[in-house]
């Protein structure tokens, strides 16, 4: 049955790349891998519990307060954080063209791109009372790059009106 799917009589959707597939892809492919670098840095190097603590005493907390609340905290940061490096390393296999990944790639980044405003600003303060501006590097790239790489994502999918910018066929 060429064309179409063994369940049902619809027929499966056929993509050419364009001159835009392979550049987006590759493109996509070096973005996972400075994000997932990026977020286990931060997830790992950047923000730990002394950090935790100064943020939360930043943000109004005791020092008594924040030593009780930061490790519960650091834990649910971290789970986070770990689903984050998953998503970002799903990128890693934008050259093989799925449409799966592509999805997975744009809510990856769409999300991650969030941090940019979710973010309270005590985080960047007490990241670079400890690191100097080195520690708000990994979160300044990784989120504000999830949002460029997102939108350029977006657009593609706006202007050819399906993933990795092909073309549909019959």
């Amino acid at each position: 049955m060429t064309g179409t799917s063994m369940h049902t009589a619809t027929p499966v959707r056929q993509y050419a790349p364009t001159k835009w597939t392979r550049p987006l892809q590759v493109t996509t492919v070096i973005c996972a891998v400075v994000f997932t670098i990026g977020t286990a840095l931060q997830n790992f190097v950047i923000v730990d519990l002394a950090m935790l603590e100064n943020t939360m005493q930043l943000a109004g907390m005791t020092p008594e307060q924040a030593a009780e609340s930061a490790p519960g905290f650091l834990l649910g940061f971290r789970t986070v954080g770990c689903l984050y490096i998953a998503g970002n390393a799903i990128g890693l296999l934008a050259m093989r063209g799925r449409t799966w990944v592509f999805w997975a790639v744009l809510v990856v980044n769409l999300t991650q791109a969030a941090g940019v405003v979710a973010i309270p600003p005590e985080v960047f303060q007490a990241s670079v009372e400890e690191f100097g501006f080195v520690g708000v590097l990994p979160s300044v790239v990784t989120d504000g790059g999830a949002l460029l790489l997102g939108l350029v994502l977006l657009g593609f999918l706006i202007r050819f009106r399906s993933p990795w910018a092909q073309l549909k066929t019959a």
